[in-house]
């Protein structure tokens, strides 16, 4: 049997990329704009719809540092962060100086958790300190409880930035993700839904936010013959080259998604008569999720060996990558000695939760091989 490495989440070409590339070399296109930055901006907005505003640029994690200067962070405001999540979701925070407060799970979706959301916010204010922003997840293409989250974020005035990094093309009620939010953040890095090699957007409800990022993301060049600036600038403009691959990347996008959720599936059907699995799936019918990631959580049981671990170990020994969860940032050594409001469900979902290989390029022999690892570990152990 082929013995090559399965990966977690692999770059899956559709083909033209190349073409829109060569266009860029062709014509000297190869700075961080021109017609391929145009046109990725404008195939994003006509995806997502609902009037949203895409300004390309090199992350997600810039799209969503801009996206907290749009939303007024200073230095010494507090935001609020879902704990589980990539740390790119909290760097941001502390790149500005602000304070990040972290926020619990709950169980259906695996995101941000309105009840301790509310706590947090009555608390915080309590203290005399209301927090700027909201930063909620749409954890591994699984939106989030958009309204119990919208209804707190207007009672309270506080904005949401939508961290849709893991969920274009996602959905919730038939509106795409991204554009739920104050302002919305993707990511296009390698191991995305699509990809531009590396890069991201910030999606806006309007086009002067959208020119203010854009603004901010090319140095805050004023308008001048020389180069002047009167505010600080960055570089976080995405370059004309990823953004052709990024073209190409969108004219597959729907046929990536229909992938990645035939994964979900298969392993629905995989697991479905173990015990010890329960495969990562939408609370209902108002929840699309393209399935990023696949995740599954094991239960232990300690008689057989059984557990997250064990299972990862493995597939490991196969050569299939797997992964736990994100591991809570309430956790994690950098940010550790900032609030966190909430029980054990993050923490509890990090201990038994397992990242499954999900790609769109994956074929029946990895399939195969996948199942021969779950159906010897679970008759063996």
């Amino acid at each position: 049997m082929n013995n090559t490495k399965i990966w977690l989440s692999s770059p899956h070409m559709g083909g033209n990329e190349r073409n829109y590339v060569q266009e860029a070399f062709d014509t000297n296109w190869v700075a961080p704009l021109g017609p391929n930055v145009n046109g990725l901006e404008e195939d994003l907005e006509s995806y997502l719809r609902n009037q949203s505003f895409v300004g390309a640029l090199s992350s997600g994690t810039a799209a969503i540092h801009l996206g907290l200067i749009l939303l007024g962070v200073k230095a010494g405001d507090e935001v609020i962060c879902q704990s589980m999540t990539f740390s790119a979701s909290a760097n941001p925070i502390l790149y500005l100086g602000a304070t990040p407060v972290f926020i619990d799970s709950e169980p259906e979706t695996w995101n941000i958790c309105p009840i301790a959301l509310e706590e947090a916010i009555i608390d915080r204010i309590a203290n005399g300190k209301k927090p700027k922003v909201i930063i909620a997840v749409h954890l591994y293409g699984v939106p989030y409880k958009i309204e119990a989250i919208k209804a707190i974020s207007n009672k309270y005035a506080i904005p949401v930035l939508e961290d849709s990094a893991e969920a274009l093309g996602s959905s919730y009620k038939g509106q795409q993700c991204g554009t739920f939010g104050d302002i919305g953040v993707l990511s296009f890095n390698g191991n995305k839904i699509i990809t531009t090699s590396g890069g991201g957007a910030i999606v806006t409800p309007t086009k002067a936010l959208k020119d203010r990022a854009v603004f901010y993301a090319t140095q805050s060049r004023d308008i001048a013959p020389h180069y002047q600036h009167s505010e600080i600038g960055y570089n976080y403009r995405m370059s004309n080259i990823c953004a052709g691959i990024g073209r190409g990347q969108m004219e597959v996008l729907d046929d990536h998604v229909a992938l990645r959720r035939n994964m979900n599936a298969f392993y629905v059907a995989l697991f479905k008569d173990i015990q010890n699995v329960t495969v990562f799936t939408t609370p209902n019918d108002d929840y699309y999720a393209n399935y990023w990631l696949s995740a599954i959580i094991v239960e232990p049981n300690l008689f057989d060996d059984i557990n997250r671990e064990t299972l990862r170990l493995a597939f490991e020994a196969a050569n299939i990558e797997c992964r736990p969860l994100w591991k809570p940032m309430h956790l994690q050594p950098v940010f550790e000695i900032y609030p966190y409001y909430g029980t054990r469900v993050a923490e509890t979902l990090f201990e038994k939760g397992l990242c499954l290989p999900s790609g769109s390029n994956l074929t029946d022999e990895d399939r195969n091989r996948i199942e021969s690892v779950v159906t010897f570990f679970f008759k063996t152990t």
